[in-house]
């Protein structure tokens, strides 16, 4: 049975293997994972459909596979194929039992294929792929494979060997790990970008290519939401065994300003604004692999302790690499909180295809002018908003931040919200 890449997202056409759960002559249940597949967005595992034993794999770790792709075989009940049964292979008498002749097709034929044709090395794909990227002449790259298959370990136990003996690559040469020779003494260390990475890093420089992105701020005096909070905690945890956090409290104020101003809760297509009459509500956690957007789905259905559930359940998920792509898409608008990490004030980059997304950053106590003559310490907090100026006018999205300043300075107001 052929494992193949299954269908990933509607927008998803390839993966890279992450990690083979499985390896060749492992056992295999029906529905056990053998393979996990990373996309632009999550960590997939992909099952077998029935039980047996994994005997090849056509897909070193960090391959490219796209959709429908062959990436392993899985014979059903059957053994993985032994190395001592390689033997009969360099004979060539004709006088071997039938069912033992039959049974030895497939490796026979391998072999005779490694044998006659010297100039050509039979190697996997991926060995192939990975000595292509490499530079390097899959005839100089000895294996302790018994039938002369070149395996993927091969290669690239072949590219950090000494290579006094190998031939010098025609195209490109090998880069060095670390310490290159044009900067003694700097030592450097070169890390592959994860597919997630340069999709998020691709993403975000074509958000600030083609769309008109401009940042607007403002600061609110948190004292209401921290009094409110150390009031009602201890019920709300007893209650919803959950506490009452920051971020329930600014996904209920941006429903409500999105409410007030559609256009910040829309996106562009072709010539066409699509309003979203739904309020979808991403909300941007630190995963393994960078920061991610998991979305609080029906946000203005949802009250506090719903939404902090959700949003503990989503960090956790992230955390654990653990994301389904329903989790990460068809969002309507995004916050995130740089003052987790301490930031002061931020400029954030839309989550495209939004045309708005809000910042929130760390409370700091600062001296506030009550009235002319007196001043007070206040916990305050910068809070940013970045939007789609194509679709956004200024008046609309200074408006809208004013309105969540609004909301979170009286936060008994939420309750009167719609």
């Amino acid at each position: 049975m052929e494992i193949k890449v299954p269908e990933l997202a509607e927008s998803i056409t390839e993966g890279t293997v992450a990690s083979w759960l499985k390896q060749p002559g492992d056992h295999v249940e029906k529905g056990e994972a053998i393979v996990e597949l990373e996309t632009d967005k999550v960590n997939i595992e992909v099952p077998s459909d029935e039980a047996g034993t994994l005997t090849e794999v056509m897909a070193a770790e960090g391959d490219t596979v796209r959709v429908g792709e062959t990436i392993a075989v899985i014979s059903a009940g059957g053994e993985a194929p032994k190395p001592a049964a390689a033997e009969p292979v360099q004979e060539t008498s004709k006088e071997t039992p039938k069912a033992e002749e039959k049974a030895e097709q497939p490796v026979a034929a391998a072999a005779t294929e490694s044998t006659s044709v010297a100039d050509r090395p039979i190697a996997s794909p991926a060995a192939r792929k990975l000595a292509r990227e490499k530079g390097i002449d899959l005839a100089q790259v000895a294996t302790q494979d018994p039938l002369g298959r070149i395996r993927v370990q091969d290669v690239a136990t072949f590219e950090v060997a000494p290579r006094e003996q190998a031939k010098p690559a025609p195209t490109k040469p090998a880069t060095p790990a670390s310490a290159p020779a044009a900067a003694p003494g700097k030592p450097e260390e070169r890390i592959k970008m994860s597919r997630r990475r340069k999709t998020i890093a691709n993403r975000l420089v074509e958000v600030q290519q083609t769309a008109a992105m401009l940042t607007t701020f403002n600061e609110i005096d948190m004292s209401a939401v921290m009094a409110l909070r150390k009031r009602r905690q201890e019920k709300f945890v007893k209650e919803n065994e959950v506490k009452l956090g920051f971020m329930s409290f600014f996904t209920k104020a941006a429903v409500a300003a999105l409410k007030k101003m559609p256009y910040l809760n829309a996106e562009i297509q072709g010539d066409e604004i699509v309003l979203k009459k739904f309020y979808d509500i991403g909300i941007a956690v630190s995963a393994p692999d960078g920061l991610v957007v998991p979305v609080v789905r029906d946000a203005d259905k949802k009250n506090f302790a719903e939404i902090e559930k959700d949003i503990i359940q989503l960090a956790v998920k992230a955390r654990d690499n653990k994301l389904g792509l329903s989790d990460l898409t068809g969002g309507t608008f995004t916050i995130t909180n740089g003052g987790t990490f301490g930031s002061l004030m931020s400029t954030p980059i839309l989550n495209g295809p939004q045309v708005a997304i809000l910042g929130m950053h760390a409370i700091n106590l600062r001296p506030v002018a009550i009235d002319a003559e007196r001043m007070e310490n206040r916990p305050m907090m910068y809070v940013a908003l970045s939007y789609d100026h194509r679709i956004v006018d200024g008046k609309e999205a200074v408006t809208f931040l004013k309105h969540i300043k609004d909301l979170l300075e009286d936060p008994e107001s939420l309750i009167f919200e719609a």
